[in-house]
């Protein structure tokens, strides 16, 4: 099912789920949640939404639903003066009335619209079709003031977010984010292409770790030490790692070549990783019936997370500039080996997977602590069973050891990726956004 008929599926369950009752307004939560399910279906079906550039816009819109319920309630405090950069959003006059659905509605849609500005004609119409779908049903009977009053806020909210994200060094996204001039790395072990593609002989987003990062001061801050030390000598902790991923490929398990595809995430054909653990937290939310101020809690925290993870990651991956494991099987063990997953256009250290999931499992973990036991169904529509965990950290594991399976990262880049992961994500469970 394409994006548009996806979409339009979502705002038809809208409009069935509330045409009984005419003086009905869609609550807030249903606001949130149906933008983020367009969101989910938009980062499938945008080409420049790579998992870093989709973890972006997560964390923007994120925030941005957060601000605009911040506003009307003594629950939550503001992110503005925490994550770095953003000055205080604009507030609600304390004489006048407004409705938290109309502001939510109109800050969502509007930061939707800015942030998938580039998606496509389907895209674009999923997008109208949905505002206006929403729009209608929280405008529902509200005196014209209070709706002309609370879509001016929710707008501006909006806007100062986007303003604010012109300056993070990642709103430009040229050439699908391969750069047209890069000099490849020429020592022992540097990175080399691994795809035929013209476009992707050089890495995607070079650049992406230096962009201003939002609850860690910089891409830097949660180093990580080096991989093993380069070797093609037999017996060599590098030549072992290798050995380990060549063996465990030709042996894969049905319940491994499972896991490598549930977790693939690959972009253009699902939601992107960060989108899986997006959708892992709407799952939750929506099956414990969460308020609408956790709910927008967990999305900006998460976002949050997960775009910082894809920050501090590319700034390892291009100080490290390590080859692929495909490069190295091929040059000194088989000339033939294939991984069972595409391997992709950037430097191997350490493993993207593994550190998105190790913040995002942080971040989940303390929301909903530490043995808390879920479903995942994010891939259910796809054809993919659901799976079980124990924890969040369980599912961090399993998704960091998923990239060994595809053949495509070695062990340290996994092991050292979850706990560059957990150290991000202990910047943003330390945000201070609840007030009591």
């Amino acid at each position: 099912m394409n994006v548009f008929h996806r979409a339009t599926a979502v705002c038809a369950v809208v409009l069935w789920g509330w045409a009984g009752a005419a003086q009905a307004t869609l609550p807030p939560e249903q606001v949130l949640q149906n933008w983020y399910k367009l969101m989910l279906e938009l980062v499938r079906h945008t080409p420049t939404y790579t998992p870093p550039v989709a973890s972006r816009a997560f964390a923007y819109v994120g925030i941005t639903g957060f601000e605009a319920v911040a506003g009307g309630t003594n629950e939550l405090q503001t992110l503005a003066g925490q994550v770095n950069g953003l000055t205080g959003v604009p507030a609600r006059d304390a004489n006048v009335p407004y409705d938290d659905g109309v502001i939510l509605q109109a800050a969502l849609s509007t930061a939707v619209k800015s942030f998938f500005s580039n998606t496509g004609p389907t895209g674009q119409r999923a997008m109208a079709a949905m505002e206006r779908v929403l729009t209608e049903k929280t405008t529902a009977d509200l005196p014209g003031d209070v709706t002309a009053r609370s879509t001016a806020l929710g707008v501006a909210i909006a806007q100062h977010v986007i303003d604010w994200s012109l300056t993070d060094g990642g709103a430009v996204v040229e050439n699908m984010g391969f750069p047209y001039d890069y000099a490849l790395g020429t020592g022992p072990g540097a990175w080399v292409p691994t795809s035929k593609i013209v476009q992707q002989q050089k890495p995607l987003l070079p650049g992406w770790g230096n962009n201003r990062t939002f609850a860690m001061p910089d891409g830097a801050t949660c180093g990580l030490p080096p991989p093993p030390a380069y070797s093609t000598k037999p017996g060599s902790a590098f030549y072992e790692e290798a050995k380990e991923v060549y063996e465990t490929v030709k042996a894969l398990t049905p319940e491994q070549r499972q896991i490598a595809r549930f977790w693939s995430d690959d972009p253009m054909l699902s939601p992107t990783p960060p989108g899986h653990w997006i959708s892992i937290a709407m799952q939750i939310q929506t099956a414990t019936g969460a308020p609408l101020v956790e709910q927008v809690d967990l999305q900006a925290r998460l976002g949050i997370a997960l775009a910082d993870v894809f920050i501090g990651c590319w700034n390892a991956k291009f100080d490290y500039d390590l080859l692929r494991p495909v490069t190295y099987i091929r040059a000194t063990m088989d000339p033939k080996w294939e991984p069972i997953l595409i391997t992709p256009p950037f430097p191997e250290y350490p493993s993207g997977h593994s550190t998105q999931s190790g913040a995002a499992a942080e971040v989940l973990t303390a929301f909903f602590g530490e043995d808390f036991a879920f479903e995942d169904a994010t891939h259910l529509d796809d054809g993919l069973k659901p799976r079980q965990f124990p924890s969040f950290r369980a599912a961090a594991q399993e998704a960091g050891m998923s990239r060994l399976y595809g053949g495509i990262h070695f062990r340290s880049a996994i092991d050292q990726g979850l706990d560059q992961g957990r150290c991000i994500g202990r910047h943003v469970t330390a945000l201070q956004t609840r007030t009591r």
